[in-house]
């Protein structure tokens, strides 16, 4: 029966293909998707709404078939659709010139060319830019422009009625007014020129009899036209698509090949694995694809996953529309029969069983329509655009048609125009199932393969994402916590990017500054031989030329030298002698003289350290090493500075800074970190200000100290010693940052933060059993400080109780570790 399903199917769409003509495009994604797999490019697992076609699957395009997940074809391609169907080609971001590449030599250079994007004028923008050529002070326009809210829609016109400041300056000072008025205009209008991140077009003839081309600063071909331009003269578009985790997951696979003999096919991995599901219940989410997100990992954690329609279901509903309409919520309620599901027809039992009666994807109201009304799936695809667009014209036409074709099918007028609102709400937040189902694919294999591998896939993922630093620094701190140590470099076992050695990763050569690509292969060919036995034997087979003086003081100050010998101090101040020897002995050998009268290395004297007979480098203190090996790398791998303050900051701190962004405008945060940068400032007034960089275990975050503030805490910022911040987060230009209330040192934390403890525990996690150990564990920890429990059902309400006279808290660590054990989340909050 089931092959009789796929071979109707199969039927249908070849017939559909062949009618609107698009059988050439499937080949031709299919012929460099072929090329990318032969020659081992990692390629994604979906292709978007390709996912919902059999022929696609058929051809390898997609690897998700469409039959088990009521994927819809007609969602794809259908014969009343009268634009091209779109195939999005995820490829090795690091590789994805590489396909490129190969279509420009296979369908001829002149036939392709990427598509050219427009930047526009922002508000901000357009207004820094007017004040260039009006000649204005830069510091002036630039504080004029921060004034601007950063709205994503936001204008310059609306921008001094949200923001009073502006209207003041603009109605005191003529020059602004100008400033503003020829903002308005520019406001809008393309201001450059840019390549489009994915799309390409290839055509049967040189591109330049259709459309001119354009050459950009970097040297790319591209189209003088943008996209829909482009479309409209009759140029196919084709989407590549750089994506790191696919290089992270094949990098994975190939760890697990070559070093454990493991083998995995992702193709057919299980997808019913109740520990990866475990994982995402947790809210274990980072490293995994598209769902490191706080928002993400909330959802995915009180909707609790145990299946893969559940990853696609949340693909789908983690979303402006569904999360800010309460369908997200609505959702998750009814999946745990908190709410109960309920169904306007039985006919849309069948249809909406699989999401609790929740209209979720644009599939389901091109189902119901088919179901209801009798319409076709290509018909049903029509009305799924007009709900998606809020075309308010086309929507009363397909209501008419809609209604009468559930009156030809016994359903009353009432009950079918509240099934078509019903459609018309949903519908218009409604995903597209066959982009969901492929983007789940790969959150679920990267869930997968980090619950099951998790030491070689952080190694993997940290080398994908070697280039940000706030990101690896954050999973270096997921790493810590859950036991896997991080290595610094090591010249005998590190390789060129991160590498799993045993229960550990191994940080690569190629993360040291200052140790550029030749040196680093240098160093890999010269230990082929045999490992290195010391510091001089180093030296003496490197190629020096290549391992400069720069490159070697970087390697003692990342402890890349520490197998040979791990006094960091004394071997950098060492360091002149013994390479002063080991150019020596290059010399000799490049002369002849060692080979003739030369002694073997290990008779050779001893390095002459300069100063004759004086005394040998001290050693670095504990803040030294961390202070170099922070400076050789950009990350603090041996220790933190942070460590010894471990306590306090999970005590007092109520986010970290890897979160702030995070975080709605306005919302009071509370911080500990070390202060990494720091600029200081005059304002107009002529006072102090100050802006620096936060850093704690998990990334940094930009900090305005303000005037005010400044004043009360500049001792604070003069000083190396970690602090502790109290402030607000603020929409920065660029990213979220915080402005400072208070800035104090860590060491007055406890003195100036508790005064009362809380203990939020969610109801519709709660038990019997868990309400007497909360007693008991209150009881165990008994103290000065108030307490109150809170009560909370998330989306609904909070109710706080004081905890009885005579009974109070002390606050500590050990009980918060004991909250968090019991509950799997963090119950005490201090204020």
């Amino acid at each position: 029966m089931l092959e009789e399903t796929y071979r109707a199917r199969l039927a249908y769409e070849l017939s559909v293909i062949e009618k609107t003509g698009f059988s050439g495009y499937f080949l031709i994604v299919s012929d460099f998707i072929g090329y990318a797999k032969d020659r081992g490019i990692p390629v994604g697992p979906g292709r978007g709404s390709a996912a919902g076609s059999l022929v696609a699957y058929a051809l390898r395009i997609t690897e998700v078939d469409p039959i088990p997940y009521k994927l819809l074809f007609e969602r794809f391609l259908n014969p009343e659709r009268v634009s091209l169907p779109d195939i999005d080609c995820d490829f090795c971001k690091k590789r994805r010139d590489e396909v490129i590449a190969y279509v420009e030599g296979k369908y001829g250079k002149e036939n392709v060319a990427q598509l050219i994007t427009f930047g526009t004028w922002k508000p901000r923008v357009a207004v820094r830019d007017v004040g260039r050529v009006l000649e204005m002070p830069y510091a002036e326009v630039d504080r004029i422009a921060k004034l601007i809210p950063a709205d994503l829609n936001m204008t310059v016109e609306n921008a001094p009625k949200a923001e009073p400041r502006l209207k003041e300056l603009i109605d005191e000072n003529p020059k602004i007014a100008e400033l503003f008025r020829y903002a308005r205009e520019i406001e809008g209008r393309s201001r450059h020129a840019g390549t489009h991140a994915s799309a390409v077009v290839i055509a049967n003839r040189p591109i330049t009899e259709y459309c001119p081309l354009y050459r950009q600063t970097t040297g790319e071909i591209t189209t003088q036209y943008s996209m829909k331009p482009a479309e409209r003269i009759g140029l196919v578009k084709f989407d590549f698509l750089g994506l790191r985790t696919l290089t992270a997951i094949r990098d994975t696979l190939e760890f697990l090949s070559s070093l454990r003999g493991v083998e995995i096919d992702l193709d057919n991995l299980p997808l019913d694995d109740a520990e990866t599901y475990a994982t995402l219940s947790r809210g274990d989410t980072a490293g995994i694809f598209q769902s490191e997100s706080r928002g993400f990992t909330e959802l995915i954690s009180r909707l609790k996953p145990d299946r893969f329609t559940h990853l696609i279901d949340m693909v789908a509903l983690y979303r402006p529309g569904p999360l800010q309409s309460g369908m997200s919520d609505d959702f998750v309620e009814r999946r745990h029969g908190r709410r109960k599901v309920t169904y306007a027809l039985p006919q849309l039992s069948e249809i909406l069983s699989e999401t609790y009666g929740v209209i979720v994807y644009q599939e389901q109201v091109m189902e119901i329509a088919k179901a209801l009304a009798g319409f076709t799936l290509g018909e049903a695809d029509v009305l799924r655009k007009a709900m998606g667009k809020k075309d308010d014209a086309l929507m009363e036409q397909q209501k008419a048609r809609f209604l009468e074709g559930c009156r030809k099918n016994g359903i009353p007028d009432g009950k079918a125009a509240e099934i078509f609102d019903l459609m018309r709400q949903f519908g218009g937040y409604g995903f597209n199932k066959s982009h969901s189902a492929a983007y789940a694919l790969v959150a679920y294999q990267t869930a997968y393969l980090k619950t099951h591998y998790p030491v070689e896939y952080c190694s993997a993922l940290m080398t994908s994402e070697s280039g940000d630093t706030a990101k690896i620094i954050r999973y270096i701190a997921y790493c810590r916590e859950k036991g896997i140590p991080i290595l610094p470099p090591d010249v005998n076992e590190s390789r060129f990017a991160f590498f799993p050695v045993g229960p550990s990763i191994r940080f690569g050569l190629s993360a040291v500054k200052g140790l550029g690509e030749s040196a680093v292969e240098a160093i890999l060919s010269a230990r082929e031989e045999r490992p290195f036995d010391s510091v001089r034997d180093f030296l003496s087979r490197a190629d020096l030329r290549k391992v400069n003086k720069r490159a070697l003081e970087s390697l003692v100050k990342s402890g890349a030298l520490d197998s040979l010998d791990p006094d960091r101090g004394k071997v950098f101040g060492e360091l002149p002698a013994l390479l002063e020897e080991a150019q020596a002995e290059v010399r000799r050998r490049e002369s002849g003289q060692f080979a003739l009268f030369g002694s073997p290395a290990e008779e050779r004297p001893a390095a002459r350290v300069r100063g004759g007979g004086s005394a040998p480098a001290p050693s670095w203190s504990r803040a030294e090493r961390l202070a170099f090996e922070k400076e050789a790398l950009g990350f603090y791998i041996t220790g933190h500075p942070l460590d010894s303050w471990a306590a306090e900051i999970a005590l007092y701190a109520n986010t970290t800074t890897s979160k702030v962004p995070h975080l709605k405008p306005g919302t009071e945060v509370k911080i500990g970190g070390i202060i990494t940068a720091l600029k200081e400032r005059i304002t107009r007034k002529g006072e102090k200000m100050a802006n620096l960089t936060l850093e704690d275990l998990e990334g940094t975050v930009e900090v305005t100290v303000f005037a005010r503030t400044y004043q009360e805490c500049r001792d604070t910022l003069s000083s190396a010693e970690p602090v502790f911040l109290l402030g607000r987060v603020e929409a920065g230009e660029q990213a979220a940052r915080v402005v400072a209330d208070e800035l104090f040192r860590m060491e007055k934390v406890r003195e100036r933060l508790a005064r009362s403890v809380h203990f939020q525990v969610l109801l519709d996690r709660l038990t019997e059993s868990d309400v007497a150990e909360l007693r008991k564990t209150i009881l165990r920890h008994a103290g000065e400080k108030k307490g109150f429990l809170h009560l909370v059902r998330p989306g609904d309400y909070e109710a706080v109780v004081a905890l009885p006279e005579g009974i109070g808290v002390a606050p500590s660590l050990e009980l918060a570790h004991a909250l968090r054990g019991r509950f799997g989340y963090d119950v005490l909050r201090l204020s």
